[in-house]
């Protein structure tokens, strides 16, 4: 590991080795995707056609462009998209993608940690990113919008941590995860009181450029694009097993209990999730906070029907602060379980594992969540008994 985290010189610059892959592999996504043709990454022009969409009064979740418009974003995403709408598409479609890069990038870069474990935690997510990339899809920023919420909860500055909270739901319902930062949050008053006002503020923006009807009912027309899709994950044939690749995937699929109820898995998860939150004397602990980070970052994806291969980006940098915090005790353990997950999670995708293994064993079991299912076992199983957290490696 400590070799690809040496300083490559660049002229009279030294730039650490994970710095260059990241934006090395980001750019190469995009550029072979855009290599393609429009229809490749389509989904860009789609998520321009949100913001052209709600300008012109359209429907949000009911259009064609390029007969591909599968909308499935709140209505304030029209905002986050709109300053690349106004390039054309090719330019439009890069600047999207690296900049979702970087947004990742910039927040790893303020977690408390030191500078050599936050080039680990870039070298270990930089795969799943090139992937999420290959999409041209939002869940890069939206984890680089969760890390940020946690780090500015850390520096007392929870008015702007809740901005990334609420706009992170507001966009996709994944990023009301940065909620469970409020019982580390030092000033929760203001905490609460920041998250109703940019609630307020970020449902309220896209009225500018629309009208406060059209917006509303966009709002609600969202949610029942959110439950209709929510019935299309969780049939394996409607998705081709691209969606629900989640504990309640595979349990569906492999136990084949097509009828599994998302509740039966989520409930318990949800109390797996509170009992951490009572060991308030462990708050103290910078570990146990980062822990708990990274238990939310993997838990938000791994039980989540709406899971496909790109969201895992999020879980993977959950899985890499695990990994940086662990004890040197447990180095043989945690090893195992990062390179189990690099190889079912990062690799899966790609063509180094031979496509009869992923078309017959590990997209139709959605054994791509089964790496960071047993890694989120592991980091509730810490964070609810251990009594120790000085664990050196942290800075």
């Amino acid at each position: 590991m400590k070799y690809f985290l040496k300083n490559i010189s660049i002229g009279k610059w030294k730039i650490p080795f994970p710095v260059i892959l990241w934006f090395s592999l980001a750019t190469i996504a995009v550029l072979l995707e855009m290599s393609r043709g429009l229809e490749s990454f389509n989904n860009f022009i789609l998520y321009k056609h949100v913001f052209i969409h709600l300008k012109e009064q359209h429907n949000l979740y009911v259009g064609e462009p390029f007969n591909l418009f599968d909308n499935h974003y709140g209505p304030f995403f029209s905002l986050i998209i709109a300053p690349f709408s106004f390039f054309g598409d090719y330019v439009g479609c890069f600047l999207w993608c690296i900049v979702n890069a970087w947004v990742l990038f910039y927040a790893i870069q303020q977690l408390p940690i030191s500078d050599q474990h936050k080039m680990m935690v870039l070298l270990i997510s930089a795969l799943e990113m090139m992937t999420a990339t290959h999409s041209v899809q939002f869940n890069t920023m939206l984890t680089g919008w969760i890390v940020l919420s946690y780090v500015l909860v850390e520096k007392e500055l929870d008015f702007w941590a809740v901005l990334f909270i609420a706009a992170g739901f507001l966009v996709k319902l994944y990023g009301i995860v940065g909620l469970a930062f409020f019982f580390f949050s030092k000033h929760k008053v203001k905490f609460v009181l920041s998250f109703i006002f940019w609630m307020i503020v970020l449902i309220c923006l896209p009225m500018i450029i629309s009208s406060p009807s059209f917006v509303i009912q966009s709002y609600a027309d969202w949610f029942y694009n959110l439950k209709e899709k929510d019935l299309h994950n969780t049939n394996a044939l409607v998705s081709n097993f691209m969606q629900d690749i989640s504990v309640m995937g595979m349990a569906r699929r492999i136990f084949k209990i097509d009828k599994l109820s998302n509740f039966a898995v989520i409930i318990p998860a949800a109390i797996i999730y509170a009992l951490p939150l009572l060991r308030i004397k462990q708050f103290k602990y910078l570990q146990f906070r980062l822990s708990y980070l990274s238990l939310a970052l993997i838990g938000i994806v791994i039980f989540s029907s709406a899971s496909e291969s790109p969201t895992f980006v999020i879980a993977m940098v959950g899985v890499a602060i695990w990994f940086i915090i662990q004890n040197p005790e447990n180095n043989k353990i945690s090893t195992s379980l990062l390179v189990f997950a690099f190889i079912l999670t990062c690799l899966s995708p790609t063509d180094l594992i031979p496509h009869y293994i992923k078309d017959h064993f590990i997209r139709p079991y959605s054994l791509k969540a089964l790496p960071c299912f047993i890694i989120w076992l592991v980091i509730a199983k810490q964070l609810i008994i251990n009594k120790k957290w000085q664990y050196p490696q942290v800075a």
